[in-house]
């Protein structure tokens, strides 16, 4: 068969009907819930009840034509004869598809569940089940975070939005110092909401010149602020989506919360930037202001000594406040080593999935699919079009390389127009080489992923109609371009898929330990859901931030370790409103030792390749915000902790006395390892080690066991075995003692973990240890 622009076969239409109505993973004759809608009645609002029966009775017999007049009154749950004419019945995905087919029915969609969710999140994390928040949530017992007030460092906010307005919120907590500052921006506000709101850009300016009046304001023309703040602490937002996409509840971790913006990061010619300068003065305001916790989605180069690394230090004098700072780990994963902001008074946090995609089906012309994921606009008409490889659409001037990943003016329109694109994941941004197929004149894009990031794939908002797929599908593809005469694909319209097993696994993108500065302290620290995340946005900002981009939207779908972190820092926003004395250490140890590392379906937690992930991945874990609300013991540090844990890397006490303006005298003898962190590291172990830690109880009275699943060719002693408390914040210690088993054991890392348990409480921590040259002993 010749196959030109467009095809209409019937057995290809009736291919694209049935893709069109999959929105879960079906099995052939497998049943589910399906809505067949009619359109509008003819009749008025007053109909009788008889008529009403004989509308119910017209949709059996619709149905009976199809099933059986039998099996139709079975299968129909709902008949809707009032306004709606339309039923939902319990049908097979062949029996859905005939009748879709049907020239009186609209649609035939899935009875996809419409709950009040963030993007899903939250109830991923457990805080709600089908929109009900059960009094064992956290969200109950910390009162959604009420009155504890949650700073950003970012790109500013948008203070418009709903998730910010001030409605039902009381009068602002007295312990509030800050201000509201709108520069030359009069149209900014604050409220009882949002609190305060400062600008910084004097280290911005330094580097790039004198700044017009757009700098002189804390609203946010990026997007990422508003964002990132919402996933924090943003009021409920019934109807958020993005395209349809999504729809539900929007809210932050800490709802109730007040939110302060800081912005610190700054756009010029299409870059952001936030510099030391800039960050060192707006947490010195933080600090002065009254925030509690500090949500810092932004870091610098892996590598970097604490005392030149301005969030570091930065963080250093927000924790001696008593305020948590919870950091992202930086998106330059899969490679080993990348993870950013690694100090030990920073709550590190990496990025996982959860369990909700947005499927866009890639059809070929040779009838092989693949279920990618996308969340663009549909394709205008379901035909199929031709399919071109970048590769094969390199202009002239432009190297292989360039248009495989379809960069700027690698395209050659003549070659584009009219077809669909496959692209090549890789260097510039995944919306991007949308954008640039579309100024080629492309219809639609397939984003294939690179053998780097492999299995993960990502929706995003696209310029066009496209697809993303993985690696292996790219291929299968690309296989099909070369073979076949006159190549063709389809790309379904995306759907909302919900319950998507498994989840989470960890995010391609999300940075990876172990720490280059210290790796004695294992970073990241956690993981949370940081893929396809919706919250507030700005509307001066495109949704894929491409200048091209005409489209506005009040919220919009982002991925990264920049959405991570602020679900993070809602969740110790709640930990703050039950312990409000709580150190922010205490804290982050209840949040990492109640992680779990198992996926929905009780597996161990894997990467975007399906390979068993590491805490190099995922820390301690996925974040459980329920169980961190009661952790049963805890890993207390105070600054002098820290300060030992600086002499110990080298930092004089000249040095570190200028650092903390207090008196202070390094220790003769400092080990790093036995710095009271809720994970163990050892990265150059030649036999033995033996560290100490020291554990908090904040739970009633009783006794833990230690239980250890040594790390591959060691034995993990721990002494002693059992800890009594009698009463709470009665501390014990503990030594746990690692050995090499043989000579070449560990020459590269493995890992095990030390749970305490009391039978109620797990208080679980991660180990990793790598063998070394130089024998190590802490004590």
């Amino acid at each position: 068969m010749t196959m030109g622009a467009a095809i209409t076969n019937p057995f290809y239409l009736t291919c694209l009907i049935i893709l069109s109505l999959m929105q879960v993973t079906t099995i052939a004759g497998e049943k589910h819930s399906y809505v067949v809608y009619l359109g509008s009645h003819s009749h008025g609002p007053e109909i009788s009840s008889t008529d009403l029966d004989r509308v119910t009775e017209s949709h059996y017999e619709f149905l009976g034509t199809f099933l059986g007049s039998n099996k139709a009154k079975d299968a129909i749950f709902y008949s809707y004869t009032r306004h709606i004419n339309g039923f939902a019945a319990i049908l097979e995905e062949e029996e859905a598809a005939q009748i879709a087919n049907h020239p009186d029915v609209v649609s035939v969609f899935l009875n996809k569940a419409r709950k009040l969710h963030t993007t899903r999140s939250w109830e991923f994390l457990g805080l709600e089940n089908n929109g009900v928040i059960h009094p064992s949530s956290i969200w109950k017992k910390a009162r959604f975070g009420e009155d504890v007030i949650i700073g950003n460092l970012d790109t500013g906010v948008w203070p418009e939005s709903k998730s910010f307005s001030d409605e039902g919120f009381g009068p602002i907590p007295s312990k509030w110092n800050g201000i509201c500052v709108n520069g030359l921006d009069k149209s900014f506000r604050c409220n009882r909401k949002l609190i305060g709101a400062r600008y910084f850009n004097r280290g911005f300016a330094s580097v790039y010149g004198p700044l017009n009046s757009t700098y002189e304001s804390p609203r946010d023309d990026d997007g990422h602020g508003s964002h990132t703040l919402s996933t924090a602490a943003g009021n409920f937002v019934p109807g958020a989506n993005v395209l349809g996409y999504a729809n539900g509840t929007a809210k932050g971790g800490s709802p109730k919360a007040r939110v302060v913006a800081y912005k610190v990061c700054w756009l010029y010619k299409g870059e952001g930037s936030c510099f030391d300068a800039d960050v060192l003065a707006a947490v010195d305001a933080a600090i002065f202001d009254g925030v509690d916790v500090l949500s810092t989605s932004l870091g610098g180069s892996p590598g970097t000594p604490f005392f030149e690394d301005g969030i570091a230090i930065a963080s250093f004098h927000a924790a001696k406040h008593g305020i948590s700072v919870v950091c992202s780990a930086g998106n330059s994963g899969p490679l080993a080593g990348t993870v950013a902001n690694v100090a030990p008074w920073q709550f590190t946090i990496g990025a996982s999935t959860m369990d909700r995609e947005f499927p866009a089906y890639v059809v070929l012309g040779n009838k092989m699919q693949f279920k990618g994921q996308s969340l663009s606009k549909a394709l205008p008409n379901k035909l199929f079009y031709p399919l071109i490889s970048s590769k094969g659409a390199k202009a002239v001037h432009a190297t292989i390389e360039d248009a495989e990943r379809c960069k700027p003016n690698s395209l050659d329109p003549r070659k584009v127009k009219g077809k669909i694109i496959l692209c090549l994941r890789g260097d510039n941004g995944r919306v991007d080489k949308g954008n640039q197929a579309l100024i080629a004149g492309a219809v639609a894009m397939i984003l294939a992923n690179d053998k780097e990031s492999a299995n993960e794939i990502i929706a995003d908002p696209h310029v066009l109609p496209a697809s993303h797929i993985t690696y292996s599908e790219g291929l299968a593809v690309a296989r099909y371009i070369r073979t076949a005469k006159s190549p063709v694909a389809y790309i379904t319209p995306p759907t909302t898929q919900l319950g998507v097993k498994p989840a989470p696994f960890m995010a391609a993108f999300s940075s990876q330990g172990p720490s280059s500065v210290a790796p004695e302290i294992l970073k990241p620290d956690i993981t949370a859901p940081g893929v396809s995340i919706l919250a507030a946005y700005s509307l001066e900002a495109s949704p894929t931030n491409e200048n091209e981009d005409k489209r506005r939207f009040p919220y919009n779908i982002l991925s990264g370790t920049s959405m991570s972190c602020p679900h993070v820092a809602g969740i110790v926003g709640l930990l703050k409103s039950i312990y409000p004395n709580w150190s922010p250490a205490a804290i982050r140890s209840a949040i990492m030792t109640t992680a779990r590392m198992r996926d929905n379906r009780r597996h161990p937690v894997t990467d975007a390749s399906g390979l068993k992930a590491t805490p190099f991945s995922y820390g301690s874990g996925h974040v459980r915000p329920n169980r961190a609300a009661d952790p049963g013991l805890v890993y207390d540090l105070t600054v002098k902790d820290y300060l030992n844990f600086l002499c110990g890397l080298g930092y004089n006490s000249s040095q570190i006395k200028s650092f903390t303006k207090e008196p202070y005298t390094c220790p003769k003898h400092t080990a790093l390892a036995n710095l009271n962190y809720p994970s163990f590291s050892v990265p150059n172990l030649n036999s033995t080690i033996t560290v100490t830690r020291t554990v908090k109880n904040v739970g009633s009275p009783g006794s833990y066991r230690a239980r250890v699943v040594s790390p591959l060719g060691t034995s993990v002693i721990v002494e002693p075995k059992y800890l009594k408390f009698d009463k709470v914040g009665e501390e014990k210690s503990f030594n746990l003692t690692v050995k090499l088993r043989q000579k070449d054991a560990a020459r590269d890392y493995v890992f095990g973990h030390l749970t305490w348990t009391d039978g109620k409480h797990h208080v679980k921590s991660p180990i990793a240890v790598k063998a070394g040259s130089t024998q190590v002993i802490a004590s």
